[in-house]
């Protein structure tokens, strides 16, 4: 299984998820190199940027587990 590197952003729209992100987070933290938080709090929202490693599948399957929870949007970019 080829690995790839890419990153994940995620903008958190509703703190009351927050607690189910961070589980999934620490889910997958074997694919996770590195996290960046910036709360915008004039805005009402908080932007997350993780590097991540892992295969496709992997890394497929993090995001959608993200992307199912209410009030948080996340999109992916990985290497060829």
């Amino acid at each position: 299984m080829e690995k790839r590197i890419g990153v994940i952003s995620v903008l958190v729209y509703e703190k009351n998820h927050v607690p189910k992100l961070n589980t999934i987070l620490s889910d997958y933290s074997h694919l996770i190199l590195g996290r960046m938080g910036l709360p915008m709090r004039e805005k009402g929202i908080q932007i997350i940027a993780l590097i991540v490693e892992g295969s496709t599948d992997e890394l497929g399957a993090l995001s959608g587990k993200i992307g199912r929870l209410e009030g948080i949007k996340v999109k992916s970019l990985l290497n060829q």
